[in-house]
């Protein structure tokens, strides 16, 4: 029923962009928080950057100032916008989102299948 589809991954050499996009589908009545997590191999998923639906914004350290989450609510998707990127940054980038399905229904956590982010020379 309820999905997330992430798109925009790829390679890209050290200090250049990307922009990732992901879009949620199906049943759903409300949207609280979009957020991106990224995993590499031998690592825990760490949170990169989430939105809530007022517009109050969170980013890991490592990536302040470099990168940019947005929202389209009207589309329900969300937007990572990736600048000065690093090798460090080299992961599985995962689409999260807090939705309900319908009124009065559980806030539950929906994740995307991940977009490989590769940034090499």
């Amino acid at each position: 029923q309820v999905q997330l589809v992430e798109s925009g991954g790829g390679l890209v050499q050290p200090g250049g962009s990307l922009r990732l996009s992901c879009a949620a589908s199906g049943s759903i009545f409300s949207i609280n928080a979009m957020g991106w997590y990224r995993q590499t191999p031998g690592k825990q998923r760490e949170l990169v950057a989430r939105i809530i639906s007022g517009g109050s914004t969170n980013y890991a350290d490592s990536v302040k100032g470099r990168f940019t989450i947005s929202r389209d609510n009207a589309k329900n998707t969300v937007y990572l916008q990736m600048n000065s990127l690093k090798p460090e940054d080299t992961a599985d980038y995962i689409c999260n989102a807090l939705m309900s399905v319908r009124v009065g229904g559980l806030w539950r956590d929906y994740w995307g299948q991940g977009t490989q982010v590769t940034v090499s020379s």
